[in-house]
């Protein structure tokens, strides 16, 4: 399998281009219905997911952990296409067995990280999370492992080195690192160093990603490329489990699958890559002194998403929207304890925006307006030279 990346393009993704899905057979022995073990890509002459761990090259193991994987279904009962999958780790970690499967769901277009434990000789899925981009996981160098004394991580080959949130090397075996301290509802940040290959001739020393936190619920996949750092910024002070909130900016948006409902999937608005912020200005909300507000921006799998976000003065509880797509005219309900509030912002100069009759502007500025939201739907239009654009919000929730 070698699929294009969507969305999140960076120089490791570009470099994905290069790589070389072998014809002539898998990377270790195994029964013709078996799962590969590793996977067959190659940068250059690097394998970049060989075989890892103690159960590597144990067919029964293989046997096994491809039951699981045959046997498993995804949240919209859809299967793993197991010729196209492959088992990047199979071994004994902290005393108890575990394998990562990258699982190609054809049915939904993505793909899905496999965590499998094993209860007594029998394999099991313990833990599912879903990348809404085919390929992404054999393309990544750096996936969560779920483990109960704390997140660990399996690197590709192409990592030389591994640094946690607090900027130390991190250690380990058979590319699983040693265990992690990383909060349940904080993103911090990783960095890999990764080695000079074909497809990056001159490494890369600082490849980042975000960690949202071990509170991230399945299948939400938990890490976020952050190339330029402006992710580890942008969520600076912020509760990962509230951005992730059926009304929160990273889970307001359901999935849908072609005509279904997806409401056990990960949302459409969920993170891939890119997050960044920028300031609307100091404005005073909910009788308080002038707070900061923000519009917090994302890449997912369908596009860009927006938000906003109040940061109140004095360190209070920062206020967040759900997301809204990206547009010219953006519309969000800001939950504002005591004063739910209507925020309309847009970027377009030399344009002219207009209210519902009767609506108090508690701030208008070039390019933000902030109103009270009434129970009744409130229509609002910004008029260019050539074009007007309309957004409603009806009564929040």
């Amino acid at each position: 399998m070698v699929s294009a990346r969507r969305g999140a393009t960076t120089g490791t993704a570009l470099a994905a281009l290069l790589l070389v899905t072998v014809g002539c057979g898998p990377v270790a022995d195994r029964q013709p219905k078996d799962l590969r073990v590793g996977y067959d890509s190659l940068d250059g002459t690097l394998a970049v997911w060989p075989p890892r761990g103690s159960l590597a090259r144990d067919a029964a193991a293989t046997a096994g952990i491809t039951e699981a994987v045959r046997d498993w279904r995804s949240p919209v009962d859809d299967r793993v296409h197991v010729p196209s999958s492959g088992i990047l780790f199979s071994g004994q970690v902290a005393g108890s067995a575990l394998a990562l499967v990258a699982a190609d769901v054809p049915g939904e277009a993505a793909s899905w990280l496999l965590q499998l434990d094993r209860d007594g000789q029998r394999w099991r899925v313990a833990h599912a999370t879903e990348y809404t981009d085919p390929g992404y996981l054999v393309y990544s160098d750096v996936l969560p492992v779920r483990q109960p004394e704390g997140r660990r991580y399996l690197t590709s080959a192409r990592v030389e080195r591994l640094l946690g949130p607090d900027g130390r090397v991190l250690g380990g075996a058979d590319g699983v690192t040693d265990p992690v301290a990383v909060p349940g509802c904080r993103a911090v940040e990783l960095t890999a160093t990764l080695r000079p290959t074909p497809s990056l001739p001159r490494g890369r020393a600082a490849d980042r990603v975000l960690d949202l936190g071990t509170a991230t619920e399945a299948p939400r996949y938990p890490l976020v490329r952050d190339e330029s750092g402006a992710g580890k910024r942008a969520l600076a002070g912020l509760d990962t489990c509230a951005l992730a909130g059926e009304r929160g900016p990273f889970g307001s948006l359901p999935r849908r699958l072609g005509d279904r409902e997806a409401p056990r999937s990960a949302p459409e608005s969920w993170p891939m890559a890119k997050i960044a912020t920028r300031s609307l200005g100091e404005v005073a909300l909910g009788g308080g002194e002038p707070g900061d507000l923000e519009q917090l921006s994302w890449e997912t799998a369908t596009g860009t998403m927006t938000a906003v976000v109040y940061r109140p003065a004095g360190g209070g509880t920062p206020v967040v929207s759900p997301a809204d797509r990206s547009t010219t005219l953006q519309a969000y309900h800001l939950p504002v304890p005591g004063q739910p509030l209507a925020v309309l912002t847009w970027r377009t100069r030399d344009a002219s925006f207009a209210a519902p009759p009767g609506t108090t502007r508690l701030v208008d500025r070039p390019g933000l307006v902030v109103v009270e939201q009434t129970d009744a739907k409130q229509t609002f239009s910004l008029a260019g030279t050539e074009k007007t654009w309309y957004r409603s919000l009806s009564a929040p929730r």
